[in-house]
């Protein structure tokens, strides 16, 4: 059995690389060839990209792609997506050129705040603490004026701080609420921050308070720490167009309209159709949200905590038919930012934001919503038309041909072959043993 290993952190890169060899991958003759192939040629970008993290030993390279042609109030974008789905790009190209020739999306920010929390413990009277709670609010507000003194320079900075009481559902359970606006930065550490200081300061006026050192009962500090549930950081995007736009030669608009808004309206009712409805739009959010620095785990947890918003979990986006008028849309809250981190780092995340035009947080927000809506437009029309495995597919074809190891020219037979035929892996298989005889 491997012996545990301490100062680990402190080895060399080559060292950690050996001694994982040594203890793991004895079996895998190739392994440090693999970890060393992944490097990058140059050695000041490896040496960033070592730096990101921890005990760094090679890259681990998802695909960059783009899709062009989204029309977002009036002016024209190519979205830069990073994943490793092989239908993602190619849906949301897709559902960028449908909905560019029937006026594009629009979008707006509805609200931009974000928050923070002091969760604190405290077995005395509500109404003293309370009253403690007012007296020591503008004291607290003053002991963040250094670590907001540029945040508000610029604009931003701390809203408001207010007192939660939540000693009904857990016993002795208070927090003190702060509502922040951080403006073109995700403001992680700054919120952090300043909450840490609010905290600190909370506690120490607590012990000089006359009410809490007559009953020898002070309120006790258990974690400050921001919230990645944010409802009131929101966007809206949406696309509308007449019925007879939506007509083709597969399917009548209207029709298509009538089983379109049904299934949204299913997944609005069902959580199982609606978790995999929602992850649907996240492939869209996500890739976007990853090609840009900025932290999807974060995204994500917020956006789906929207979801269940209202004690039961549903869909994220919404359809309706008014008249003779088609309208989709998406309502999703996502605290991103443009500033920090790793967007003005990473090279490619640098090139990202270029190709978007060097968006501010609140365009960013625009374009990740458009992202989310084209996804799943793409998806529920294919659900309610040919089926998602047709086009799915397709577009997994090159995987299962890699993974048979299939010459250039067996993909390229393979490609023209199942342009009219289904796919499966069964299929590719019998298509590559009948090639090869």
């Amino acid at each position: 059995m491997t012996q545990p290993i301490s100062g680990f952190s402190k080895k060399s890169k080559a060292e950690k690389i050996e001694w994982l060899a040594a203890n793991y991958l004895q079996n895998t003759p190739n392994a440090v060839e693999t970890l060393r192939k992944y490097w990058n040629e140059d050695a000041a970008v490896q040496q960033l990209h070592d730096d990101f993290i921890e005990n760094t030993l090679s890259n681990y390279y998802l695909p960059f792609g783009i899709a062009p042609n989204f029309l977002i109030n009036n002016s024209m974008y190519a979205l830069p997506m990073v994943t490793e789905e092989s239908s993602v790009v190619a849906a949301a190209s897709n559902a960028a050129k449908f909905w560019l020739e029937r006026g594009g999306f629009k979008a707006e920010v509805i609200s931009t705040e974000k928050n923070g929390q002091i969760h604190f413990n405290f077995f005395g009277s509500e109404k003293d603490m309370e009253a403690f709670f007012e007296e020591v609010k503008p004291k607290l507000i003053e002991s963040i004026q250094s670590i907001e003194k540029n945040m508000k320079a610029r604009g931003g900075g701390l809203l408001g701080l207010s007192l939660v009481d939540k000693s009904h559902i857990l016993d002795g359970y208070f927090y003190i609420h702060a509502t922040f606006e951080t403006l073109d930065a995700m403001g992680a550490n700054f919120i952090n921050s300043c909450l840490e200081q609010i905290a600190h300061t909370f506690e120490t006026e607590a012990k000089d308070f006359e009410l809490f050192q007559k009953k020898e009962t002070y309120p006790e500090v258990v974690m400050s720490i921001l919230s990645n549930y944010v409802p009131e950081c929101l966007v809206r995007a949406e696309v509308s167009c007449k019925l007879d736009e939506l007509t083709t030669k597969q399917y009548d608009g209207k029709q298509f309209a009538e089983k379109f808004v049904r299934a949204i309206e299913i997944a609005k009712t069902e959580t199982r159709r609606a978790v995999t409805h929602n992850k649907g739009i996240m492939n869209g959010v996500d890739a976007v949200v990853l090609a840009t620095g900025n932290d999807f785990r974060a995204v994500e947890a917020g956006v789906h905590a929207y979801a269940a918003r209202n004690s039961y979990y549903g869909s994220l986006t919404h359809a309706k038919i008014e008249a003779d008028s088609f309208t989709f849309w998406i309502e999703v809250p996502l605290a991103v930012g443009t500033v920090g981190g790793l967007t003005s780092l990473h090279p490619l995340t640098k090139l990202a934001f270029e190709i978007l035009q060097k968006p501010n947080a609140k365009e960013l927000m625009k374009i990740l919503a458009v992202a989310g809506l084209a996804q799943n437009f793409a998806a529920v029309r294919s659900l309610v038309t040919t089926g998602i495995q047709k086009g799915h597919m397709k577009m997994h074809l090159m995987n299962i041909l890699n993974q048979l190891q299939a010459s250039k020219e067996e993909k390229n037979e393979a490609v023209r072959y199942f342009t009219e035929q289904a796919v499966s892996h069964s299929a590719v298989v019998e298509f590559l043993e009948k090639t090869r005889k």
